[in-house]
């Protein structure tokens, strides 16, 4: 369990990377919705270790938030209202 931990983590500090670094709105974009993804990872591996189903109602919860916002992101980086 604890390698799969220090690849989820390995994971992340590349996306931070990306979200720092990306050249473009885009990349970063892709870059937090793929950060959202591990933690939701991260959240299912603590559920396994620790027993416990509250750890995948967080990354439930976070999976819908994080696709709220990718999507809320997408059409402010298009230039249309929230209403379209």
């Amino acid at each position: 369990m604890n390698i799969f931990i220090i690849l989820l983590m390995f994971s992340m500090f590349l996306c931070l990377y990306r979200v720092g670094k990306g050249p473009t709105a885009p990349d970063r974009t892709v870059a937090i919705d793929t950060l959202g993804t591990l933690v939701v990872g991260f959240c299912a591996l603590f559920s396994i270790i620790t027993g416990k189903d509250l750890y995948m109602n967080i990354g439930l919860s976070w999976a819908l938030l994080s696709f709220i916002g990718t999507i809320a992101l997408a059409k402010y980086l298009e230039g249309r209202s929230f209403d379209e």
